[in-house]
């Protein structure tokens, strides 16, 4: 597969940024790192090879995006208000900057897809149900969906703006985001072993707020032997990508 480096400045974030692209065509894909990872994490962990079929048939093209968890959700050092503001400026940046590129690059007029899996799924979530005019499907794996796990109950406008399970519940059933959410495609997975105790948790908590809002999301539960690690996000995707790329 054809793979590239690229950084660019950020005028959101006030610092550069950087990515790596993997393939040439198809649907363009966002893929955002676990907790506190970097852009390479598609590749170091071996994701790049879960993906490689459908980068080589050239049928998604994937963009790996760099994350500022340690200045927002993750951090020890920054307050709460101050944590949210760089957390949307970091969304500000993906939308404004980051995806208009992307977009521009893949060149094919597709509307992106977001990945992510462990906290990466949070993110995507979030992205996803904030720009449904901006990503057509979401596969998210092993996600905690509810900003008060990283900000311990304290809650301003930004933090519910961000916290998918706040903002959909209060979000009225007539609302046109959720006609625009089923005309795209997503799927929520996560598995029921070492370390999934909490995921299964939040992710069925979201199941039940996307069913009584009309939102027709899929939620899958694997065994009790699957767990919170990257060989079981590899069999996932073998799984539920060709469901999102079929037209």
């Amino acid at each position: 597969m054809n793979v590239w480096y690229e950084k660019h400045y950020s005028e959101k974030l006030g610092r550069d940024m950087e990515c790596k692209v993997y393939g040439d065509g198809g649907v363009p894909v966002l893929f955002i790192p676990c907790q506190d990872g970097r852009f390479f994490d598609f590749e170091n962990f071996r994701m790049a090879d879960a993906w490689q079929p459908w980068i080589d048939a050239g049928k998604v093209q994937v963009f790996s995006v760099d994350i500022l968890d340690g200045e927002t959700l993750t951090s020890k050092d920054w307050d709460k208000d101050r944590r949210i503001a760089r957390y949307e400026a970091w969304v500000s940046y993906i939308v404004e900057e980051f995806v208009p590129w992307m977009c521009y690059v893949n060149g094919s007029g597709k509307r992106p897809m977001v990945f992510g899996c462990s906290l990466g799924a949070l993110h995507a979530a979030n992205l996803y149900f904030r720009f449904p005019d901006v990503f057509g499907s979401v596969l998210a794996l092993s996600g905690l969906y509810d900003l008060d796990y990283y900000f311990g109950g304290y809650r301003n406008e930004l933090i519910y703006r961000n916290s998918p399970v706040h903002y959909l519940s209060g979000m009225p059933s007539d609302h046109p985001y959720i006609g625009k959410y089923n005309a795209g495609k997503m799927i929520f997975c996560v598995g029921q072993g070492d370390w999934e105790w909490e995921t299964k948790e939040y992710t069925a908590n979201l199941e039940g707020i996307c069913r009584n809002k009309g939102i027709y999301a899929q939620f899958h539960y694997w065994g009790y032997d699957v767990k919170h690690d990257w060989d079981w996000w590899f069999k996932q995707v073998a799984v539920y990508l060709p469901q999102l790329l079929e037209e």
